[in-house]
């Protein structure tokens, strides 16, 4: 089966990033990443989520979890130098980023914004995020998504 490459896969490509695309049935009465890890096989704590905020004092920001967590707005908050925070409304999510949702990818979106990743991505050799629209994953290590959407690392949910 051909797979045809995504924005963000053209990006890695570009930056020379080792990378998988990973393919997967999508259901969509089930966008969640619990379901992509159950089609993946794959452990949910490597399956993470994008999830794109605002801050009261920054505006928008993206926090990138594992899949089966919420994201503590008070933590993403502190993180991220803001007071409060907030989720985008789903319908400014196409429009800011560039991706809809359930194929919300850390990279390539349509400006930079500041980014931070769970600790616990350095747990794993491998870890997956969306390849940019349904039904596809990308598979990297972890340090090189840091490097590739200039991610700081840090506690967004309390485990």
């Amino acid at each position: 089966m051909k797979i045809n490459k995504t924005n963000a896969a053209r990006l890695l490509d570009k930056a020379k990033v080792k990378y998988e695309l990973i393919p997967y049935e999508v259901d969509e009465s089930d966008l969640s990443a619990v379901h992509v890890a159950d089609s993946l096989g794959e452990n949910i704590d490597q399956v993470f989520k994008t999830l794109v905020l605002h801050g009261d004092k920054t505006g928008y920001f993206v926090c990138v979890i594992p899949g089966e967590h919420e994201v503590d707005l008070k933590l993403a908050a502190k993180v991220s130098g803001n007071k409060k925070c907030d989720l985008i409304p789903m319908k400014e999510l196409l429009p800011t980023t560039g991706y809809i949702r359930g194929a919300c990818s850390p990279i390539g979106m349509k400006k930079q914004f500041p980014t931070y990743i769970h600790k616990t991505c350095l747990d794993f050799p491998m870890i997956y995020v969306s390849a940019g629209q349904r039904g596809l994953q990308i598979k990297i290590a972890p340090n090189d998504l840091i490097k590739e959407v200039r991610a700081e690392v840090s506690v967004l949910f309390v485990e």
